[in-house]
């Protein structure tokens, strides 16, 4: 399994986020799963094991049980077979932390304790507005894509981690 280093792509340093004096993970690069932690749908995706692709997988409805939702995440983590979590980061335009990216970095931080694999973050600015046109442009209705926009959305997310990290690595030395 090759390991790689460094801040996640996506997830610069800012002096107002929670996380910016966490420790970098160490990275694993193989299959991985995207989140789009919505407050009531949780959009998930999966990436193959080269690193290259992903694709939306699901779309699950969140419940009142919060730890039964983190237990579902969980397995659908082990069923992927996925050495990394990405998940969505909502921040404000200007790439400040608000209260919709504070909300999801709360999160990340439970999903870190219960999930097996380390969790980063990607920002995920336009990432709806993209998933909504990519199915607008498949010829899907308005209701046949609110079923779906979230994993396409999750899959956006993860496709733009997966991009920006083979682009990191072709730069390396």
């Amino acid at each position: 399994m090759k390991v790689v280093t460094g801040r996640p792509a996506g997830a610069t340093p800012d002096a107002d986020r929670p996380d910016a004096d966490r420790p970098e993970p160490e990275v694993p690069v193989g299959p991985s799963v995207g989140l789009d932690l919505g407050d009531r749908r949780i959009g998930v995706a999966v990436g193959d094991g080269a690193g290259t692709t992903s694709v939306p997988s699901e779309v699950l409805e969140r419940s009142a049980d919060r730890q039964g939702d983190l237990r579902r995440l969980a397995a659908i983590v082990v069923d992927a077979g996925a050495e990394v979590v990405v998940v969505g980061l909502p921040l404000s335009l200007d790439g400040t932390t608000g209260p919709a990216a504070r909300r999801v970095l709360d999160e990340v931080e439970r999903l870190r304790t219960a999930l097996p694999v380390p969790v980063v973050t990607h920002d995920e600015r336009f990432s709806t507005v993209e998933a909504h046109a990519s199915l607008r442009a498949a010829g899907l209705d308005e209701r046949a894509r609110r079923r779906v926009v979230d994993a396409v959305a999750a899959s956006v997310i993860l496709q733009g981690w997966l991009d920006t990290r083979r682009a990191e690595q072709d730069r390396a030395p």
